[in-house]
């Protein structure tokens, strides 16, 4: 167990060096010496984890998705929730930064960028097939286009505010994003109560490690809670603000399921 936790702590290192030189030269640039400068490991110790730079850069892209968020019952607040939640973690993470410098880095010819990109389509691929499934989507909603446009909305979004001001105001412009996208796949019930707000990403990245901590615990939406209702003051939000007029006052939920057994 103990050479495991070393191991993992190993490659966390490498991880991490890797990232901080890919972000400060470039991929291109970057050599495994430097790598190994960085994270004070032999080059065995490298080799052991990754068989080769392009390897690394894969292990960096995959930091994007390497965090478990709480379960939600309306799989568009997962989707919303795996946005905000990778907004701020581009804002407090350099690993998680470096991954996606290191996908929207025009000057790495040698290397096969896609994977990156791909990943992310797949995870929302996913959340919004089961949202369709579960009835909350319109029925001109294509799952495949619609999870390419948003991760190419996201990154245009990044991008914009990382030359802006650092990413400084990034949850704000991707819950303006949000704001204007959600309007044209949601049923108007299901995204009356999404919970868009600024702060969410936040929320749900301390319940995700409260909740790695204390496997046992009843997650909120077994408990009863309904989710926080979406944030209208926001530019941009004049699309979301009608559709809660339209459904003020009625108390439905998400659509219904069938019943057990039928």
């Amino acid at each position: 167990m103990a050479r495991q936790e070393r191991a993992i702590r190993t490659r966390r290192t490498i991880l991490e060096a890797a990232a901080a030189v890919f972000d400060e030269r470039g991929y291109t640039s970057a050599t495994i010496g430097e790598i190994l400068d960085r994270a004070g490991v032999t080059k065995g110790a490298l080799y052991f984890h990754f068989g080769s730079k392009e390897e690394l850069a894969i292990g960096v892209f995959e930091e994007q998705l390497a965090i478990t968020l709480p379960p939600q019952a309306c799989k568009l607040q997962e989707l919303v929730d795996s946005g905000l939640a990778l907004a701020r973690r581009l804002r407090s993470e350099p690993l998680v930064r470096a991954s996606v410098g290191l996908a929207l880095d025009q000057g790495a010819m040698d290397l096969d960028r896609t994977p990156a990109f791909q990943m992310w389509i797949d995870q929302n691929v996913q959340r919004l097939g089961e949202a369709k499934a579960q009835g909350e989507l319109l029925p001109h909603v294509d799952v495949a286009d619609t999870a390419e446009l948003l991760v190419g909305s996201f990154s245009g979004v990044q991008l914009l505010s990382q030359l802006r001001c650092q990413r400084q105001d990034l949850e704000r412009r991707v819950v303006v994003m949000f704001e204007h996208f959600l309007p044209s796949i949601a049923v108007p019930a299901v995204l009356a109560r999404l919970d868009i707000s600024e702060d969410r990403g936040q929320r749900v990245l301390a319940q995700g490690r409260v909740e790695d901590r204390e496997p046992e615990r009843v997650p909120v939406e077994q408990r009863g809670t309904r989710p926080v209702a979406v944030r209208e003051q926001v530019a941009g939000s004049q699309g979301v603000a009608a559709v809660r007029e339209q459904v003020a006052g009625q108390d439905e939920a998400l659509p219904a399921r069938a019943p057990s057994g039928a």
